[in-house]
């Protein structure tokens, strides 16, 4: 437990969070989701958005990690092991926050005994549970140094990482009755943002394990995700302007819906998407020089995951703002009819979304001081002379 050890202060606080967190989920289970700042009109809140937040960190290190085997990446083979961690304790993660939405998690077992096999929502935990067996047998092989077998799990794991994001957006984006949801090309959007942000986190776990003479990685590879961070920032960028422009269309149905998310309740949360997680960080990341400097680039990585949550946020939060209520002046709320859906955290819900963030954080040390092996002096200066002279066919995303 080297992380734990040295970091004995930090740790200590994290359990002291979780403990609340956890006295938090217990005072929930007691008297319901009422404790929450859920109601009639907004019926997913935090925990749903930590749920999306969560599945698209866990992409990052994945996609990275099979990559390396799947498309013959030798430098991504350097990070696999901190990039498979990340992505396992994140998917774990995502899991908590759907079962604590659930309410009380003795309503866990209807899952298996009445599926709806029409709904997105089995269709996720599925996958889920499918993501993070792959994510686990990697871990296995991985610690064993079983190529072959790591590299099979690769050729399913990819695809498995892409399907995981998509079928979460399904979740959304088949929801005919909410305009702001109900769009083909939600399932890219999510996994152009989970690739962002898995990323930018990677980076900035790997930085930290630097800093702390964990793990080494070289400037170089460092400088070689950056780049592709910044071509995954253009992509999802691109997406993000094809809604856009259909919505503003004249003539188009979602125009009062971008209102909202242009000027509404919600709209600092997508202006600081656009501005601060998509246009500052590419405008840093673009330049080669730039990507060499690992302050610039831990900080573009930090951008980048604000805005993917602020994204998560402005969408799942703008279609709740109209009630979709045929025939009635509005919905029932605690101070009677509103006419507007509102919703603002409690302070249970934030203690115990902590009190999650805090479990992961202590699960990633724990994990990361069994699996990871601290770099020497002599392993540094190793890594750094291979990432020069070894010509492993890489890609080089963004080179100017």
């Amino acid at each position: 437990m080297e992380l734990i050890k040295r970091y004995k202060v930090l740790a200590a606080i994290l359990a002291v969070v979780v403990a609340v967190g956890v006295g938090c989920w217990v005072y929930q289970l007691i008297f319901g989701l009422t404790v929450t700042g859920m109601n009639n009109g907004t019926s997913w809140g935090l925990y749903i958005t930590n749920f999306m937040f969560f599945v698209g960190l866990s992409a990052g290190g994945l996609i990275v990690a099979s990559s390396a085997s799947v498309f013959h990446i030798k430098r991504f083979k350097a990070v696999a092991m901190p990039a498979i961690i990340l992505s396992t304790v994140c998917i774990c993660l995502a899991g908590m926050f759907v079962l604590i939405d659930l309410g009380g998690i003795q309503r866990i077992w209807r899952i298996v005994t009445g599926p709806n096999p029409t709904s997105p929502l089995v269709w996720d935990i599925c996958v889920i549970t499918l993501y993070l067996v792959i994510n686990v047998l990697y871990l296995v092989n991985m610690r064993r140094g079983n190529d072959h077998a790591v590299s099979v799990i690769s050729r399913f794991a990819l695809p498995c990482a892409i399907l995981v994001h998509s079928v979460t957006a399904w979740i959304f984006g088949l929801q005919i009755a909410k305009e702001g949801w109900y769009s083909a090309i939600m399932a890219p959007i999510f996994v152009a943002s989970a690739m962002d942000s898995g990323l930018a986190l990677l980076l900035c776990v790997l930085a930290a394990l630097k800093k702390a003479r964990l793990f080494e990685t070289s400037r170089e590879l460092m400088a070689s995700l950056a780049g592709l961070l910044a071509t995954c920032i253009a992509v999802d960028a691109f997406f993000i302007f094809c809604e856009v422009l259909t919505m503003a269309y004249p003539g188009a149905a979602g125009a009062e819906t971008l209102a909202l998310m242009t000027s509404g309740p919600t709209s600092p949360f997508f202006w600081f998407e656009i501005v601060g997680g998509l246009v500052v960080p590419f405008l840093v990341l673009v330049f080669a020089k730039n990507r060499e400097r690992t302050g610039l680039v831990v900080g573009a990585s930090v951008l980048v995951i604000a805005g993917v949550l602020c994204k998560r946020l402005w969408l799942l939060f703008t279609s709740f703002i109209v009630p979709n209520v045929e025939g009635a002046p509005g919905i029932m709320s605690d101070g009677g009819w509103a006419l507007l859906g509102s919703y603002a955290p409690t302070v249970p819900e934030v203690l115990i979304v902590l009190g999650v963030v805090s479990v992961g954080t202590l699960g990633f040390m724990a994990l990361g001081s069994k699996l990871l092996v601290p770099a020497t002096e002599t392993e540094r200066v190793s890594a750094r002379a291979v990432a020069a002279v070894e010509p492993d066919g890489d890609f080089e995303p963004l080179t100017a």
